[in-house]
């Protein structure tokens, strides 16, 4: 199985080197790797070419937001596998894909994905949260549940069968995306039990509580687009969990 990795950047010149360092460490031989530059004018391009040859596929140019960089390092991808790690984020160890792979691979999956933990941004041995993923069931996204995307590996040919990310979904366009092929779609997922990603503090949709709220309501348009419908307390369930997280 050959794994297609793609990490998006934009002025990450502070946090790119880690990232790809603990892509190329990785055991597992057959890696595609490509990254998708935002046009960075902050030095980021040049640590990316540093590395020559290593980055198997590398695009720089302005694009709409993440979700449209995301998508076009899919369609450029040439693996059968594809895993998206930001630049802000790390494998937590060189054996990642290798136990991705090896997951898939014994339960027969189309999909992967494992547990993330958030690090300080200055410090990443200080964990700030546990996200621990459990393995799915398939009411899982009905009680407010969804894996870490930057855990999430996805087969190809799922992408070209099923779509890419919606550009007009905001922050919740990874969890439509996972949404639609879990829930809607019935893909098979498999789940590694361990931590597979660290992700320094930061993110977006949980920021403030307005941003908080913009994303609820975007988590809302996930299921309607889909032609779901989940409980009323579904949506409401998905920040509780991220609450406890913390504990």
């Amino acid at each position: 199985m050959k794994v297609s990795i793609i990490t998006v950047v934009f002025n990450g010149v502070s946090t790119i080197n880690h990232c790809i360092e603990s892509v190329l460490k990785q055991d597992f031989d057959s890696i595609e790797y490509i990254i998708i530059d935002g046009n960075s004018k902050d030095g980021t391009q040049e640590v990316i070419a540093s590395y020559g040859s290593k980055i198997h596929q590398f695009l720089s140019e302005p694009d709409k937001g993440i979700y449209d960089a995301m998508n076009k390092g899919i369609k450029l991808a040439t693996g059968d596998l594809i895993g998206i790690l930001n630049a802000d984020d790390f494998y937590a160890s060189n054996t990642v894909i290798s136990e991705i792979v090896g997951a898939i691979e014994k339960d027969n999956a189309d999909a992967c994905y494992g547990d993330l933990n958030y690090v300080d941004a200055q410090d990443e041995s200080v964990i700030k949260r546990k996200w621990i993923s459990g393995k799915y069931k398939p009411n899982a996204f009905l009680m407010g549940w969804m894996p870490p995307h930057p855990t999430f590996f996805l087969k190809k040919k799922c992408y070209e069968k099923l779509g890419d990310f919606r550009l007009d979904m905001g922050s919740a366009a990874d969890y439509e995306l996972m949404l639609r092929m879990i829930y809607k779609h019935g893909i098979k997922p498999a789940y590694v039990p361990s931590v597979i990603v660290k992700m320094r503090t930061g993110g977006v949709s949980n920021s403030n509580f307005q941003n908080r709220l913009n994303a609820n309501k975007n988590d809302r348009k996930a299921w309607k687009i889909n032609g779901l419908k989940p409980y009323p307390f579904t949506l409401w369930l998905k920040p509780v969990r991220k609450i406890l997280q913390f504990i």
